[in-house]
């Protein structure tokens, strides 16, 4: 028998050198996306559920990274992957009624919060690639 597990597509949107995070029923900070839905593109997906969930507008860059996470208190596996996402606005985000918080949080502060470590490394990724991208220009 082949496993099978849902797919959540998650977006790493930096604005002034912070990284959008939400706050979920867990008390786990998260980035902010969701569940593909049949017939959608991940990159729909992902721009459907940042607009859901914070009301901001974002274009969809690279794949970042892919994880199998374990959530604990649901006893199953999520296969994640995430993009590095371009703001299009400069508008504030707006939490939704699926989250607790919104934080925009700096790459230093990233490391303090209770946030599942499968999310470190592509905020790491996405923080890196845009540092290279102000420097080669």
């Amino acid at each position: 028998m082949n496993p099978e597990y849902p797919v959540s597509i998650k977006g790493v949107v930096i604005r002034d050198g912070r990284v959008l995070l939400l706050k979920n029923e867990r008390d786990e900070w998260e980035l902010p996306g969701g569940r593909i839905e049949a017939g959608e593109t991940p990159e729909q997906c992902l721009t459907r559920e940042i607009t859901e969930e914070t009301r901001w507008k974002v274009s969809v860059g690279p794949i970042l990274d892919s994880w199998m996470y374990y959530i604990e208190v649901a006893r199953k596996n999520v296969f994640i992957v995430t993009y590095g996402c371009l703001l299009e606005s400069d508008d504030e985000p707006v939490l939704s009624h699926e989250h607790k918080e919104i934080g925009l949080f700096t790459e230093h502060e990233v490391s303090a919060l209770n946030l599942p470590r499968g999310y470190r490394r592509p905020v790491a990724n996405w923080f890196a690639e845009l540092r290279r991208a102000r420097t080669s220009t």
